[in-house]
């Protein structure tokens, strides 16, 4: 009996930080993919893919070292690469050598398979994601962004450590623009079918200082060891899965949202076509206000890039 062939992942900047972090995961996970590693330093592409091709003995995932070509050809393509904010540099300006970089990565992916699903991981994500579908020339649906599932996740552990109750049974959003224009949607937050605030253990607490311990922790870590990796990478790998697997779970995505005209992070069911179904959430006025700022600050970010 011949075997099944495996679905492919590739990771371009994989010979990085974020992007090795991510292509481990996914081995580690369990996922049965052909992990490539791709990198404009091909060197460190070729270290990466044979260091975590260790790691792939007892696991059903495959990686290696791959070509922009190849990684043209995969069923999902997750693009970490991208050029840092240098200190005291506008963001208009990250932007701009970024978008340099992503049209030059889409064009090195042609041509891309009419099937495949790009996850954005490079920042700022919510814009490079526009950048992305528009240069990729893949449909909305197949195109997305890891948003503000990290920092959701970053909430739902600091709920954890209030209330008791397992992160995995917390369901709370940090929403809008990743970064500075991102807000927590308190009104929609869920523990036990109940609003999160009723929870006795959620009596008294500063809402405000919880939000801004959420906001600081990546700046802490870079602080401390300089960069991020371990939690965008395993946010991304279980995004891509949930791509490869077909498996209907709601994240926190960057998605383009009709309703509001631009891509933004916003809760979305994420398959095997990419966005399945992207939720209108019920939000306050106080957070429609500030989704609001966050969607006339990608809209005015994007613009330039028609």
């Amino acid at each position: 009996m011949s075997a099944i062939p495996k679905q492919r992942v590739s990771i371009i900047g994989g010979g990085g930080n974020v992007g090795a972090a991510t292509a481990f995961a996914l081995i580690a996970k369990g996922v049965p993919a052909d992990v490539l590693v791709v990198d404009v330093v091909d060197k460190a592409a070729e270290g990466q893919a044979l260091d975590i091709s260790d790691a792939s003995f007892m696991m059903p995932g495959t990686c290696r070292k791959g070509s922009f070509k190849e990684a043209g050809q995969s069923d999902v393509i997750v693009v970490t690469a991208g050029a840092r904010q240098q200190p005291g540099e506008p963001r208009s300006n990250l932007i701009d050598r970024n978008y340099k970089i992503i049209k030059s990565i889409m064009d090195s992916l042609q041509p891309i398979k009419p099937t495949a699903k790009i996850l954005m991981v490079s920042n700022p994500v919510d814009v490079l994601t526009d950048i992305a579908q528009k240069t990729s020339g893949l449909p909305r649906k197949q195109v997305i962004g890891s948003g503000t599932y990290l920092d959701s996740g970053r909430l739902r552990n600091a709920l954890s450590e209030i209330t008791g109750v397992s992160a995995t049974s917390i369901h709370a959003y940090m929403l809008g623009e990743h970064g500075d224009n991102q807000f927590t949607a308190w009104s929609t937050a869920r523990i036990g079918g109940r609003s999160l605030l009723d929870h006795p253990k959620m009596q008294g607490i500063d809402l405000d200082k919880i939000y801004e311990k959420i906001q600081r922790k990546a700046y802490e870590i870079i602080d401390a060891k300089g960069s991020t990796y371990y939690g965008i990478g395993i946010c991304a790998a279980t995004i891509a899965e949930a791509l490869l697997n077909n498996t209907s779970q709601v994240f926190p995505v960057v998605n383009y949202v009709e309703g509001r005209g631009c891509y933004l992070s916003w809760p979305a069911a994420i398959g095997s076509d990419g966005v399945e179904q992207s939720f209108d959430a019920n939000l306050n006025a106080e957070e429609e206000k500030k989704l609001q700022k966050a969607v006339v600050a990608i809209k005015e970010a994007c613009s330039k890039y028609e």
